[in-house]
């Protein structure tokens, strides 16, 4: 089988290339690979020759996506429906990743594949949009919504995690203010990574849910990286008003794995589990 892997040097990006290793993975990088110049994309990927097109390229900060939707949507939909369009000519496989962002939260119990997305921010909608476009366009695809990642590498663009964020605002000193009212799961890139190399030896096309297991607030999450490496920090919970982010987020985000279970793909870890892993694996533990 052979993978191409765009953005490849993200957190994501890197732990797929690691678990890609015993087959022929392509790394690609931005900015010499970017997905919003189409036709020098389709020049690359018919050379390459690819099964599979793993796209991890998003522009993703949120609050910023508020103030430049233009470049939002660029990136995350418009990039997205060239790049569907190029799998399709040149009949590749495409895996797209979204967002638990693409809901509203009021459900309050974990979100299935098949509920009705309401998103709330620009962010929110442009990563919708390119689902859209992926599902409408090819037969053959897989479409990942996940949520709160965090990897080895560090986010592309944001240059840090949620888990080294934490301690490296403890380090300098820096109040820690922690939003207490919004629920996610927490995912480690590094399980994400295989599950996603089990689920494309399939031919179960579709949209996925994948997370690890559990749920928390980003308090529970911080007040738990603390706990685990034995640091009595003080940390400060806050609503999400009091925070003041400029886009809004769902108050509920957790997903439900239902259709990655019902095949069987290798059932994730808790998150509190997964984040230990993570703690040791960098030093912290």
């Amino acid at each position: 089988m052979k993978v191409v892997i765009i953005g490849a040097d993200g957190q994501l990006g890197s732990d797929l290339v690691k678990s890609f290793k015993g087959d022929r993975a392509f790394p690609l990088y931005y900015p010499d690979f970017d997905i919003t110049k189409p036709e020098r994309t389709k020049e690359i990927l018919s050379h390459l020759k690819a099964d599979i097109v793993i796209n991890t390229a998003a522009f993703h900060r949120v609050d910023e996506c508020e103030d430049n939707p233009q470049k939002s949507f660029l990136v995350n939909s418009v990039a997205v429906r060239d790049l569907a369009l190029i799998c399709q000519e040149l009949n590749f496989v495409l895996v797209h990743f979204s967002t638990d962002y693409v809901f509203d939260g009021k459900k309050r119990k974990p979100y299935e594949e098949k509920d009705r997305p309401n998103p709330l921010n620009v962010y929110a909608i442009s990563k919708l949009a390119g689902e859209y476009f992926v599902s409408n366009i090819l037969d053959k695809y897989f479409i990942i919504r996940s949520c709160g990642l965090y990897g080895e590498a560090g986010c592309w663009g944001k240059g840090f995690n949620f888990v080294d964020l934490m301690i490296t605002l403890k380090k300098k000193g820096k109040p820690l203010r922690i939003v207490n009212d919004q629920w996610v799961t927490p995912t480690a890139t590094a399980e994400l990574a295989q599950r996603i190399w089990e689920l494309i030896q399939t031919s179960h096309y579709g949209l996925y849910h994948l997370t690890n297991e559990g749920k928390c607030t980003w308090y529970e999450f911080a007040k738990t990286i603390f706990s685990l490496i034995g640091d009595k920090t003080h940390l400060k919970p806050v609503d999400s008003d009091s925070y003041g982010a400029r886009a809004k987020r769902p108050f509920y985000s957790v997903l439900v794995n239902k259709k990655a279970k019902k095949i069987r793909i290798t059932e994730f870890s808790h998150w509190k589990v997964a984040l230990k892993s993570y703690l040791i694996k960098k030093g912290y533990l």
